[in-house]
């Protein structure tokens, strides 16, 4: 039972921060996965990117799409894009070790953190 709530209350938490402010998948749930449920990273990641599957995404992007704020034609594109990038990324990054690993996403998201704390 007390696994059903930490599940419930990251699927939660990762959905209002993404409908308010657009990210949860990675940056919210994979370290979620890793320090809540002791999820090893590559698995973290994989059920981070299984939760995707759905159209999770799809009523918060309605409630932008009702107020004009998204952009389809970019949507579409990156979208396509995105779906080969992430089966390429994917294939590569199963071959690292978790450690490697966990520490190449440590990396990104400092430096995300900075660039954003930085910027106009």
């Amino acid at each position: 039972m007390t696994t059903l709530i930490i599940l419930i209350l990251i699927g939660f938490t990762a959905g209002v921060f993404s409908g308010m402010i657009g990210i949860g998948g990675g940056i919210i749930l994979i370290p979620a996965l890793i320090y809540f449920l002791k999820l090893d990273q590559h698995t973290a990641q994989g059920t981070s990117l299984a939760i995707m599957l759905p159209p999770i995404g799809l009523f918060a992007a309605y409630n932008y799409y009702k107020a004009g704020h998204i952009n389809i034609y970019y949507a579409i594109v990156i979208a396509l894009a995105f779906m080969v990038g992430g089966y390429f990324g994917s294939a590569w990054v199963i071959k690292l070790s978790p450690a490697i690993l966990k520490k190449i996403f440590s990396v990104v998201l400092i430096l995300i953190a900075i660039k954003m704390l930085f910027s106009k």
